[in-house]
């Protein structure tokens, strides 16, 4: 029996160590599919509109949408029955509090009925308001309203969240123009993420040299009277291995304009930060050296009220 008891004591520990592996996994694919996203929609935002009819949009959509979706607690019905949610449900609430926000107008959208498909427009206008950074760092600051809408182990309660935001400031540099009434909308069918763009596999320096090696045994011990034209195929290896390296420094280079333009963004949102911390700060100064003032006032009208009681006593 003990035995018995030790092996479904190891059963269950092994299948707990599973899920958690399976949930941190399926957390790290969505963050980095979501900043390849990125990166793609901001390179071809150097060439062309972004609009609905871009397959790097849609696919980015689909991303977050799955990402703020990702471990959403369902809503719990009259007859104790779990129904699904949508992520508009949690961005409305979370989101309430952000300055000039646009909950109020995308609730009130006539043709946008469904709670995804009004989801999916806050999407849109976000981008096209250049506030979706904004959204969702205020969403993630309000830890409660959080934990109230989601499970353990979502993306949004985890350390990805931070990334998330940080990630999303480049996107403020695109220009986007998006149709408010086309079929992205349609709330009907769930989004669908193509992992298609982001699989690319690039055959390392080290693994092309030993190639070659292995050519050239394999050129040389096949026959001993080879001729000159034997000689090609290392000289096209070659060429080949010279446009590898330059394919690599290529994507480098342009990985490292990519960071230069997110960095400059993000200096340029703290250099704004900094400037609205410092204005409160002097209106905060400001506020106090009045309040001082009106407080020294008062102490002198009462104290002269005070002699005058003391007067007629």
């Amino acid at each position: 029996m003990a035995s018995l008891s030790l092996g479904g004591l190891n059963v269950s520990a092994r299948r707990k160590s599973v899920q958690a592996r399976n949930a941190a996994v399926e957390r790290r694919n969505l963050i980095t599919v979501c900043r390849f996203s990125v990166k793609t929609l901001i390179d071809r935002s150097c060439f062309e509109t972004i609009d609905d009819s871009s397959p790097e949009f849609n696919n980015f959509a689909a991303i977050l949408e799955q990402i703020l979706s990702h471990r959403l607690k369902g809503q719990i019905t009259w007859f104790g029955y779990e129904s699904p949610r949508s992520f508009w449900d949690y961005i409305r609430v979370a989101c309430r509090k952000v300055s000039h926000n646009c909950i109020c107008s995308i609730e009130n959208m006539e043709n946008v009925s469904s709670s995804r498909a009004k989801g999916r427009a806050w999407i849109r206008v976000a981008l096209m308001e250049k506030h979706l950074s904004e959204y969702i760092s205020a969403a993630l600051r309000d830890f409660k309203t959080t934990r109230r809408f989601y499970d353990d182990g979502a993306i949004v309660l985890g350390e990805e969240a931070n990334m998330l935001a940080g990630m999303l400031l480049g996107l403020n540099a695109i220009d986007f123009s998006f149709c408010l009434k086309g079929e992205g909308l349609d709330g009907n069918f769930p989004a669908v993420i193509d992992y298609t763009p982001y699989l690319k596999f690039t055959q390392s320096s080290d693994s092309i040299s030993s190639d070659e090696e292995e050519l050239r045994t394999l050129g040389s011990s096949g026959s001993e009277s080879s001729t000159p034209e034997n000689i090609g195929p290392p000289f096209i290896m070659d060429e080949n291995s010279w446009y590898n390296k330059c394919k690599r420094v290529e994507q480098k280079y342009r990985l490292t304009v990519e960071q230069k333009g997110y960095l400059e963004e993000l200096v340029r949102l703290r250099e704004t930060q900094l400037a609205e911390s410092v204005s409160q700060n002097k209106l905060l100064l400001q506020r106090i050296d009045d309040m001082d003032l009106s407080h020294k006032m008062e102490k002198e009208q009462l104290e002269y009220i005070i002699v005058e009681l003391q007067d007629q006593l």
